[in-house]
């Protein structure tokens, strides 16, 4: 009989993977159709450019998880480095299209949402970078790498969790989604290790604490965030 602490060493980032993947579905299925398919008015191109690239991501993520349980770890090396260009991209193209969508909720929804989306794009794309960036500098530290892509890409879920029904996700708790992921982090290491590692007890709590940050900022309306935003909606 297989372990349990030997399953979630063999096929916990898979499952981490699909779980994300099945995260992002469900949440944007619920949209997809009235905001994105057949929207009125109609959304600026490059929505669907960064639809496409982020769903990519989630598929490499799940290609790159498959590599490694298949024992293919030179293709997953190799293919690495279109990993490379695809997070670049991912952080590229959620800054400029951020800066779009909220261009185009002043001109055509009456700015509705306009500042607090852009708060949290930004956000969102900021906590997918850092910890996409060490993962590519310590790429050669296993241990380190693989926690810190999983953390880059949790950080991305925050839009999927908050299209969430109320009834699964209250309002602004999609941060609690994130978090929720990483903690399955946390809890494999307890059972797999004894003892979690430095990556989640140093990028865990920073998380919560630029969430909290980040929150409060955006529901007091925040008049210094509003000078800032104010550059990039002009």
């Amino acid at each position: 009989m297989v372990k349990p602490a030997r399953l979630l060493d063999q096929y916990f980032y898979l499952f981490m993977a699909l779980l994300i993947a099945a995260v992002v579905a469900f949440g944007f299925s619920r949209t997809v159709e009235a905001r994105l398919l057949h929207a009125v008015p109609a959304r600026p191109f490059l929505l669907y450019v960064h639809g496409a690239v982020f769903s990519a991501w989630v598929a490499f993520l799940i290609l790159q998880s498959l590599l490694v349980r298949t024992h293919h770890v030179r293709w997953h090396r190799v293919l690495g480095w279109f990993g490379v260009a695809l997070g670049c991209a991912v952080v590229v193209l959620g800054v400029w299209t951020a800066i779009v969508m909220a261009r185009f909720r002043v001109a055509h929804l009456h700015g509705l949402g306009a500042v607090s989306v852009l708060g949290l794009s930004f956000y969102d794309i900021a906590a997918f970078a850092v910890p996409f960036a060490l993962a590519v500098a310590w790429r050669k530290r296993p241990e380190y790498h693989r926690r810190l892509i999983m953390l880059a890409s949790c950080a991305l879920t925050s839009a999927a969790f908050g299209r969430f029904p109320p009834s699964l996700m209250p309002r602004y708790w999609f941060f609690v989604g994130v978090d929720a992921l990483v903690l399955l982090g946390v809890v494999r290491d307890l059972i797999v290790n004894r003892r979690v590692h430095r990556v989640y007890t140093v990028g865990l709590p920073a998380f919560i604490v630029c969430q909290m940050a980040v929150m409060y900022v955006l529901l007091t309306d925040a008049p210094f965030w509003r000078r800032i935003a104010s550059v990039f909606l002009r």
